[in-house]
């Protein structure tokens, strides 16, 4: 992807829209919908990096109501030009073709590679990946498993979302609520995963979120590993304008 003069690639990830109540995560909905509307001015590409939503499962003929707003931005990123990219992350990574077919938004269950500009980014939410997470590891087998789908799917959506809901906030392996405190780099995990990719080939990034911790961290001389932090306590995001890479704050005023 070329990058044109003036123009931004911009990161985000971890919004947890509808945690802990509809009521109570509007207002960071509109400071999320703010911010985007501040960046499509100059926008070359947006990379969501998932759980844009405290939950997300798509029915084959029902998606969770809600969202208008969020979803009718990036509506207008796309239909402008604007590309849009989402990687799912453990609260949606029930996603199917909604977002390709009605936002023209592809979406990456895995991490991909992504050329931006002269450089090698390694992009991905994270959940799962490296020596630790063990448990959300044996749930997300379960979850993904399409067995599990298709009993889920049986569900009435007015009980299936309830529970969901009622799950994604109470249960800390889902939320990620377990351990978002800085450990350490030798213990943070999705840094010793990037250490091992890098080891194997260079990446100029590792970009991530999943921790809800904004972490800017040296893997060498020519290697950043970034966390993009999330939109509850942190409100921060990541640009790059093809020279450098920023992680920023977009605060509530």
């Amino acid at each position: 992807m070329k990058i044109p003069p003036n123009k931004k690639v911009y990161f985000t990830s971890d919004h947890h829209l509808g945690a802990p109540t509809e009521e109570q995560s509007r207002p960071r909905e509109l400071h999320l919908l703010k911010w985007l509307t501040t960046i499509q001015k100059d926008a070359a590409a947006l990379f969501v990096l998932g759980d844009l939503f405290d939950f997300w499962f798509e029915y084959k003929q029902v998606v969770p109501k809600g969202f208008v707003r969020i979803l009718g931005k990036l509506a207008e990123f796309t239909d402008q030009g604007i590309p849009v990219y989402f990687f799912v992350g453990n609260h949606d990574l029930w996603m199917n073709d909604y977002f390709q077919k009605e936002l023209n938004i592809p979406v990456y269950h895995e991490p991909q590679v992504f050329q931006l500009g002269n450089e090698k980014f390694f992009i991905g939410h994270g959940d799962g990946l490296g020596p630790g997470d063990l448990g959300y590891k044996r749930m997300k087998k379960v979850f993904v498993h399409p067995l599990s789908k298709w009993f889920y799917r049986w569900l009435h959506p007015d009980i299936g979302v309830r529970l969901a809901k009622h799950l994604s906030v109470k249960n800390k392996l889902i939320s990620g609520d377990e351990d978002a405190q800085y450990l350490g780099e030798e213990k943070e995990w999705l840094v010793q995963y990037a250490k091992r990719k890098l080891a194997q080939e260079h990446y100029d990034y590792f970009i991530f979120g999943h921790r809800h911790l904004p972490l800017d961290i040296a893997l060498s001389e020519s290697s950043r590993y970034v966390n993009l932090g999330d939109w509850i306590q942190y409100y921060t995001y990541a640009s790059y304008d093809g020279e450098k890479l920023l992680l920023n704050e977009f605060p509530i005023s």
